[in-house]
């Protein structure tokens, strides 16, 4: 009863931390400086003002604001998530057909540099002073000063122009459609190397880092010193009795990042011309489409609370204490 009391609790306030979101959005898409209606007009190649006046009044920019945040809260609240200007089609239907490439180049990206570098930092406290810590920290400064689209970009040239190995734009080839299921997954898995690789670098080193810190520190505890008082292994020490506590601050860290992601996925999916929302939301962004830009960040607010639940249930998981209290 007190674990559904806790989860109903942290989804009402999850709730009203997206609705606040959603407000906080609104305002500042209209305060930014740009008119979606000349911006349709210039792409159209001229428009009278008659017309100009016709679509404000179409799209309700005509309105106040307080009235026009009024209509898209009701509208947001029964699942309605307007109409693209720009694309002509429901935004709901427009992120629908995005969240699965986006969804497929994050997961790879965070939980690929999750595992290696979690892997890295463990190797790494081993031996705090030896040759391969060092080579590992070289790495995550690396990986730290790299710019997201400057690696892709170095990438690019590397792997696809000097050695082309890889492709360089898409999601799949276009002769691919009459190819079997398993031809296709491979195709795709081709096409996602270099994106994942360029979005996944900078986390790597982050959790590598970090697992590296938490096992020095875990590793320093009394009740280490005793487990290998007891005559248990490295090993043993190691994997079942520092491992699991310091996996709490890379959890943390792995929750928290996810909004940091789409943020990243932006530039990966310009760079690399991945059909996902981020570059929904550049394309948006420029050409001024308020529904749209409003429906990917609603998305990404929801994908951000989500998140943080599923990081509560895996401190549940991972330590007893907080299962228990």
């Amino acid at each position: 009863m007190r674990v559904i009391q806790a989860l109903l609790n942290r989804l009402l306030q999850g709730a009203a931390l997206v609705l606040a979101v959603v407000v906080l959005n609104f305002l500042l898409v209209h305060a930014a400086p740009g008119d979606p209606v000349e911006t349709i007009a210039g792409v159209s190649g001229g428009m009278s003002e008659e017309i100009k006046a016709q679509l404000r009044a179409h799209y309700g920019l005509d309105k106040p604001l307080w009235l026009q945040l009024g209509v898209y809260l009701g509208n947001v609240l029964s699942g309605d998530l307007g109409y693209s200007f720009f694309f002509n089609l429901p935004v709901s239907s427009l992120i629908g057909d995005r969240v699965p490439a986006t969804l497929l180049l994050m997961l790879t990206s965070v939980i690929s540099a999750f595992l290696i570098g979690t892997t890295m930092g463990i190797l790494s406290s081993r031996k705090p002073n030896g040759w391969l810590s060092q080579l590992i920290n070289t790495l995550s400064l690396f990986g730290f000063a790299a710019p997201v689209f400057w690696t892709g970009i170095l990438l690019v040239i590397l792997l696809a122009s000097v050695i082309p190995i890889f492709p360089i734009s898409g999601m799949r080839n276009v002769d691919t459609t009459d190819i079997g299921g398993l031809a296709q997954m491979l195709d795709v898995l081709h096409h996602l190397v270099l994106p994942s690789t360029s979005l996944g670098m900078i986390y790597l080193a982050i959790y590598s880092r970090l697992a590296r810190a938490s096992m020095l520190d875990v590793l320093g505890a009394d009740y280490i010193r005793t487990a290998r008082a007891k005559g248990l292994s490295d090993s043993v020490v190691l994997y079942k009795h520092a491992l699991r506590n310091a996996m709490l601050p890379m959890v943390t860290m792995l929750g928290l990042q996810f909004g940091n992601v789409l943020a990243g996925a932006i530039l990966v999916e310009t760079v690399f011309n991945w059909p996902g929302l981020g570059r929904l939301a550049s394309e948006s962004v420029l050409r001024r489409d308020y529904p749209t830009i409003l429906g990917v960040l609603l998305f990404s607010s929801i994908l951000v609370v989500i998140m943080n639940l599923i990081t509560d249930a895996c401190y549940r998981l991972i330590d007893p204490r907080i299962k228990s209290s």
